[in-house]
């Protein structure tokens, strides 16, 4: 009986040996989520139309947009479900009285200097604007996860709105000091988001992307002219935005950066070089973004067990 074991034992032993390997199963994770951060600049802004058809041209198409100020305009068309191309062409017949609801510019600026308004412009046509183009729907429920960033007046924080009403929230987000009137917003006053975060790359990355591409189209302090006390408005905003944006640049995987020098930032004139500087901008740094969103995707494919 030992022998019979014994024999059975060894020819157990050669079939385990011999047998098929088991490979344990490859398991895929959902595809990387895709952030793009919009920065502030105004008119400018028209650039990030530009970035958003070139990537689209590219099949590359964010899960996550964060946006401020000019950025949060744009951003919130595109999250609403509008493309670079409808966004553009909702642009050219935009006029300034869409958007802008005070007297001239410089005639309100200087009103408001002398009298104890609180900013020319009232910031109704913008929030208007922009939830009648997203059709009345609010942040959360539009097509593409969004948020716009302002800064609370009171005590100088960050307020991310990823909820709500979002031509409101847009309004808070583009509420530029001594332009626009803070927005009240339960209670509290909201100003421009650039002056805490004038390219959100951190809220994006907070928000749950895995990378994010940054979209920087703020004035640089040595394009900048100090001849009149606007310049030096307009200058004080360069110095203190790029100075931020050094932080913010560290959350973000890719920065681009299109050519605004020279671009108005107060009218919609500049708007089709502006379109077209946000597309060379994307062009330039193509082949670099494609070979990180490959290695990107390529690390989601992992063996193992779930």
């Amino acid at each position: 009986m030992k022998k019979i074991a014994i024999v059975i034992f060894v020819l157990l032993s050669a079939t385990a040996c011999t047998g098929t390997k088991v490979t344990p199963p490859v398991v895929e994770r959902p595809p990387a989520k895709i952030a793009l951060a919009l920065g502030g600049g105004a008119a400018r802004g028209f650039a990030h139309v530009g970035v958003i058809k070139a990537l689209e041209a590219q099949g590359i198409s964010p899960d996550i947009i964060v946006g401020t100020s000019a950025g949060s305009v744009v951003g919130s068309l595109y999250a609403s479900g509008l493309n670079g191309f409808q966004i553009q062409e909702l642009s050219m017949s935009m006029g300034e009285e869409q958007v802008l609801d005070g007297s001239g510019l410089y005639r309100c600026i200087a009103e408001t200097l002398i009298s104890d308004k609180r900013g020319c412009i009232k910031g109704q046509a913008l929030q208007d604007f922009i939830n009648k183009n997203v059709k009345g729907v609010p942040i959360e429920k539009l097509n593409k996860t969004f948020a716009a960033v302002a800064t609370n007046l009171s005590n100088g924080e960050m307020m991310v709105f990823k909820s709500g009403n979002t031509g409101t929230a847009v309004r808070a987000s583009s509420s530029v000091p001594v332009f626009f009137q803070p927005v009240t917003i339960n209670g509290q006053d909201y100003v421009d988001g650039g002056l805490v975060a004038p390219v959100p790359s951190s809220v994006a990355r907070s928000m749950g992307a895995d990378f994010v591409i940054a979209v920087d189209i703020s004035d640089r302090p040595q394009d900048s002219k100090t001849a009149s006390i606007y310049d030096i408005l307009g200058q004080t905003f360069s110095i203190f935005g790029q100075t931020i944006n050094r932080h913010e640049q560290t959350s973000a995987d890719i920065t681009i950066r299109p050519v605004t020098f020279g671009l108005p930032s107060a009218d919609v004139s500049g708007l089709n070089k502006a379109v077209l500087e946000g597309e060379k901008a994307v062009a330039a740094i193509l082949p670099e973004l494609k070979v990180r969103l490959a290695k990107l995707n390529e690390t989601r494919h992992v063996t193992g067990m779930p």
